[in-house]
């Protein structure tokens, strides 16, 4: 409890200062922001110019929060009660087990783990909290020595000897046991137990007696990235990255996003565009630090992507539940900050979009006999399209967005699932025996899936 409120005071003092200004979500999503942000509804209460008026007293919460009601609460998952096992017997365990695993209830069980691992003892002094397994981490007035960075002589994205004893550190009382403790997950994607596993309490604050090189003022988001050429894979960092926005409590965009990256490597981020989500600056590779010291005044590290039991890769969902509050306001804040309109459900038309893929494998042989057949039916307007890195993804998006039914292959691209309306359909032709990949993800999304039930009428072709 404690700790809650100590983070809670951190972010919020600054959302205060900006007021109004950056808060930048749609209007579905404002009154449960403004429930969070008393401080700030109470500023607009008594502000006779606040255009958010119509947004405050909703009783209307995320679901995490310590007074959340399951009647305010953003969504509950839909489940048929059929799951059966030694562990969950009724529908409503049912319920509770994909909340916990992959909704609001997933933020609400970091916010639980979060441990105070160096203790500040003056009000000026720095601060670092960490989930279990340092999957997140929270820190104020944080050090780093960069000298034995050396980016350019390295080949891994994720080396784990860049720091020795003294590199990482903050002014504060340090639980050095607490944080061995920490290890089992260590792993690129998984833990930040690597980067803060040599955090020291420092004799005097970073930034005093020149200290630092370089002091980052403005928050930071520190990431470690997945694959930037996988859709799939890529929007695994930013849902991540989401869920981290509601562990911090604050969705402003006037913040930096720093690429933990221990080489010099060209990253190739085929949907950077999504980046104008969550920051108003460029992304900063951390090379720009090589061989200098840099204290952030409060940096957090998010959650990563591939961590065990994590989002969306490696989670254990539930069978027979859909629709995720957290995927369904991630679609909602993503399409707003990029400015897509979505529109529809049109009438007396179904708008179906067949994805061709034009690769090696995984091609439908027959797509233009299918497409024609589908062009016959005066009920739908169907389209073709081909997503590559070559078309602007905001493009992608648009088409995507408001798209009824999106056919494909199994493949990076099904993932556009979580940018389809709440009325969508994904129709994953043929799954390559990875039956749950994207009928999880389209249960998250809460939208439904399908795939094709008889077998005898699809074959197979290891190259085409």
């Amino acid at each position: 409890m404690l700790l809650r409120c100590l983070t809670a005071f951190v972010f919020l003092s600054r959302v205060q200062s900006s007021q109004y200004d950056n808060i930048n979500l749609p209007d579905e999503l404002l009154p449960y922001w403004f429930n969070s942000h008393t401080d700030v509804a109470e500023q607009c209460r008594a502000d006779d110019k606040c255009p958010y008026k119509a947004h405050l007293d909703s009783g209307r919460c995320w679901g995490y929060e310590l007074n959340c009601t399951r009647d305010g609460q953003y969504s509950w998952p839909r489940c048929d009660g059929q799951w059966k096992s030694s562990r969950i017997s009724t529908l409503e365990q049912q319920e509770r087990s994909f909340y916990r695993a992959g909704d609001f209830g997933y933020v609400q069980h970091r916010l639980e783990e979060m441990t105070v691992l160096c203790q500040p003892r003056d009000r000026d002094d720095s601060y670092l909290a960490c989930s279990n397994f340092l999957q997140y981490c929270r820190a104020t007035d944080i050090y780093f020595n960069f000298r034995n960075l050396r980016s350019k002589k390295r080949r891994s994205r994720y080396d784990e000897d860049v720091f020795q004893a003294g590199d990482v550190g903050g002014r504060c009382k340090m639980d050095r046991k607490a944080l061995k403790t920490m290890g089992q997950h260590k792993s690129p994607l998984q833990s930040w137990y690597a980067e803060l596993q040599e955090y020291v309490d420092l004799n005097s604050h970073p930034g005093s007696n020149h200290t630092c090189d370089i002091v980052i003022d403005k928050p930071t988001y520190i990431v470690k990235l997945d694959a930037g050429v996988s859709l799939y894979h890529h929007y695994c960092d930013f849902i991540n990255l989401y869920a981290s926005m509601h562990v911090n409590g604050s969705f402003d965009t006037d913040v930096l996003v720093v690429m933990w990256d221990t080489s010099s490597m060209r990253y190739n981020d085929f949907f950077s565009e999504t980046w104008k989500a969550f920051t108003d600056h460029a992304v900063v590779h951390l090379q720009e630090y090589d061989g200098k010291k840099v204290c952030f005044r409060d940096a957090v590290f998010p959650l990563l992507p591939r961590m065990r039991f994590g989002l969306y890769f490696n989670m254990p969902l539930i069978s027979g539940c859909n629709g995720s509050g957290l995927f369904d306001s991630f679609n909602k804040m993503l399409l707003h900050r990029l400015r897509i309109e979505q529109h529809g459900p049109t009438e007396n038309k179904v708008r179906v979009t067949v994805l061709s893929r034009k690769t090696k494998y995984r091609n439908i042989v027959n797509e233009d006999v299918i497409v024609n057949a589908l062009k016959t039916d005066s009920r739908l307007d169907v389209s073709c399209v081909t997503f590559t890195h070559r078309v602007p993804f905001v493009d992608q998006l648009r088409h995507s967005s408001n798209t009824d039914i999106f056919i494909g292959m199994h493949g990076s691209g099904l993932a556009h699932v979580l940018f389809q309306p709440d009325w969508g359909v994904l129709f994953e032709i043929y799954n390559c025996d990875d039956r749950n990949c994207y009928n999880d993800l389209a249960r998250l999304r809460g939208v439904k899936y399908m795939t094709w039930q008889r077998e005898n009428k699809v074959f197979q072709e290891d190259e085409v």
